[in-house]
């Protein structure tokens, strides 16, 4: 009894202080995880009237579910369907992206609230108090449990309608696809020694278990290739929700999380703050980062790459599903409307390009946030000032970092439209103008990041916010019919409708302008502003 006394009590000291680091992770996390929350939710109960609008009747549900087991591309691009329900159509349609966002939300959380509190050196100063070794690491995966929980419980609630068991279903499945990730992404911050390697490892994670259920779900049209139940997005989909539930399959999600999680505990338990099991690779040496534009590219070089061939695949798959897209909704005049209220009325398969490049664009609008922000990054973590105490200026240090993140959007919009031309086939030319065109509206959203940035540092996180809006207006807005008042909100709802439309310089021409005066006055609000201590 001693001695099992003696192990329970090392082990709560080893939680001290979770409460409190909970509630601080919380609060700090107070506008950006509930943003995340509310897209992803308002993305999938928004999916069910959209459905129901398009496909009204069982005859039409039936005719669509048909087309569907008989292309591979949609197979592997969003997943098989297994029932003719609005319900079972809901989970087919977003369950994929929906588990996405899940899944990057968590893992993200985890990274911040863990290897960035160390990177910073504000996890040592709060160790140094009444804290426990494993609290940190606790509080992280409690703050990411919360978000998941959140998100299960909207989804639950709101797609109730459709069928309780169903919903409870695909709300925990969510939920535990977020856990899985965010286990998973406590691993590999022991393993690194850096914030920015541990995201970009974890994404490459991610985008693996996206290819692993693609690559299962092209080769069938049931589920159950061996690639997919590799991948927890492949769990969810086989838990096949408001489609005769497969209960027993959250036990994966359940035992997945708990067995990373303790390999977690016990690497945390065997390292050394700020230390990691991989070792660091020496930087270049002297003379390769003579400028803070090459500096920059060194940092930022990873993830403009992972972008880049991201968007070229995207562009393959997009330009690949042309044909098959025009054939699936010609018949369907509500899909048709879709399509052109998104891409334009100048014929089907112009619309669906126009669509998918327009949807592209404002993807391309959160790669400028991401990269805009890495100054905010660099500031707030100290790297900055020994850079600024050279002979290099504040201008000169944030446009380098300018650089990558306007210059790069015009990269990955570019690939993008090559991928397009090697998926299509065809009107080369007019899709790399449909994905250029996209660009004035991304520098318009990086622009208003660098001003918040510029002005205000501590309310520079909220231009995901203004990403994530542009997002959810130019996705949804067009499947619920929104008033043109709303879709104007989104720089993008002013931009040609390419390729078949015709080329409207004036609005593209005002959007550069906008995006230029904004950037003129982040740096001007930057230029006179301290630096973070």
């Amino acid at each position: 009894m001693t001695t099992l006394a003696a192990h329970t009590t090392a082990r709560s000291r080893q939680l001290a202080g979770t409460g409190t680091l909970l509630r601080f992770a919380l609060r700090r996390d107070r506008v950006t995880t509930p943003v995340w929350v509310a897209a992803n939710a308002l993305m999938v109960l928004s999916m069910p009237g959209t459905l129901r609008d398009l496909y009204g009747s069982t005859a039409e549900r039936v005719r669509l579910v048909d087309q569907l087991e008989a292309n591979a591309s949609f197979r592997a691009l969003i997943g098989p369907v297994f029932d003719t329900s609005v319900g079972a159509l809901t989970a087919w349609r977003v369950g994929v992206y929906a588990a996405l966002l899940a899944a990057a939300m968590s893992l993200l959380i985890v990274v911040r609230h863990t290897r960035d509190e160390e990177e910073s050196g504000r996890h040592e100063l709060v160790a140094s108090g009444m804290v426990g070794r494993r609290a940190p690491l606790t509080a992280a995966l409690l703050a990411a449990a919360v978000a998941d929980a959140a998100l299960a419980l909207l989804i639950t609630a709101g797609l109730a309608g459709q069928g309780a068991g169903g919903a409870l279903a695909f709300g925990l499945g969510l939920g535990g696809v977020g856990m899985v990730f965010a286990t998973m992404a406590a691993i590999v911050v022991q393993l690194t020694e850096s914030a920015r390697l541990a995201r970009g490892l974890t994404a490459a994670v991610l985008g693996a278990a996206f290819v692993l259920r693609a690559a299962g779900d092209s080769a069938g049209d049931d589920g159950s290739s061996p690639l997919t139940w590799l991948s927890p997005l492949g769990w969810l989909e086989n838990l096949r929700s408001f489609a005769d539930e497969r209960w027993w399959v959250l036990a994966l999600f359940g035992a997945a999380a708990a067995a990373q999680g303790a390999v977690a505990y016990a690497l945390a338990g065997r390292r050394d703050i700020g230390m990691s099991f991989l070792p660091t690779r020496p930087g270049p040496a002297a003379g390769r980062l003579g400028t803070a534009g090459a500096l920059a590219w060194r940092l930022q070089r990873g993830g403009v790459l992972g972008w880049s061939a991201g968007f070229f695949l995207a562009g393959v798959v997009y330009g690949g599903l042309t044909d098959g897209a025009a054939r699936l909704v010609r018949d369907n005049d509500g899909a048709r409307r879709v399509f052109e209220r998104m891409g334009g009325g100048n014929g089907l398969t112009d619309a669906f390009l126009a669509s998918m490049t327009g949807m592209l664009g404002l993807i391309a609008a959160l790669y400028a946030v991401a990269s805009v922000l890495r100054l905010h990054g660099e500031e707030t973590s100290g790297r900055a000032e020994p850079v600024l105490a050279c002979a290099v200026g504040r201008l000169r240090w944030a446009a380098g970092h300018l650089t990558i993140a306007f210059g790069g959007s015009v990269l990955i919009m570019l690939l993008a439209g090559l991928g397009f031309a090697v998926g299509y086939g065809r009107e080369v030319v007019p899709i790399l103008g449909a994905c250029l065109v996209q660009l004035p509206a991304v520098w318009v959203i990086g622009g208003a990041a660098l001003l918040l940035y510029g002005a205000a540092p501590r309310l520079a996180p909220a231009a995901w916010g203004l990403a994530v809006a542009a997002l959810l207006i130019g996705w949804v807005g067009p499947a619920l019919d929104a008033p043109r008042i709303v879709l104007d909100l989104s720089p993008f709802g002013h931009l040609p409708k390419l390729p078949g439309g015709t080329m409207d310089w004036p609005p593209v021409l005002t959007l550069t302008a906008l995006a230029a005066a904004l950037t003129a006055a982040g740096l001007a609000a930057l230029r006179r502003r301290d630096l973070a201590g």
